[in-house]
């Protein structure tokens, strides 16, 4: 188990690098393009590249936010409910988002394999396809439930060792 959670908190690391480095692209693309344009120069495809860029870093800097908690949680109620309360809370809370994310996964993937089967594109002057922007959501959304069963697993330890003591 502590096997997998670790590999799990390292791969929530590799992609928030990876969520890092593709925001850092998006700002100096972005940059680039307000300087461009303040030239007198057009452009057609910076901003929309630079979407899809932050789309992905989103979805995939997903679990590292989860494992450092980072993202909106639900603690006001477990800090006045007894410990016992608060853990069977807490375990409730992480099965209910890895089954939300499970299904943002599922869903995800239907729409990106309808993208993909109907090469659709977004219909801009630069028109890439749809599918790869789409593609992040299911894989973020995996990866994520993936964080979610390293947090079950690190929750159960934590209180099989708290039974023990």
């Amino acid at each position: 188990m502590q096997g997998f959670v670790r590999a799990a908190d390292r791969l929530a690391v590799t992609c928030a690098v990876l969520a890092g480095a593709l925001l850092t692209t998006a700002a100096l693309l972005i940059t680039w393009l307000v300087i461009w344009r303040s030239l007198g120069n057009s452009a057609y495809w910076e901003l929309e590249a630079a979407i899809y860029m932050m789309v992905a870093a989103c979805f995939l800097g997903s679990p590292y936010c989860l494992m450092t908690k980072g993202h909106v949680g639900v603690d006001l109620l477990t800090t006045y409910l007894p410990s016992a309360w608060a853990r069977r809370f807490h375990l409730f809370v992480v099965w209910l988002g890895l089954a939300v994310c499970l299904y943002l996964a599922w869903k995800g993937w239907l729409l990106t394999h309808e993208t993909f089967v109907k090469m659709e594109r977004t219909g801009s002057i630069w028109n890439p396809l749809k599918w790869p922007l789409y593609a992040t959501m299911p894989v973020g959304m995996l990866l994520t439930a993936l964080q979610y069963v390293a947090e079950l697993f690190r929750t159960t330890n934590t209180n099989a060792s708290v039974g023990h003591q």
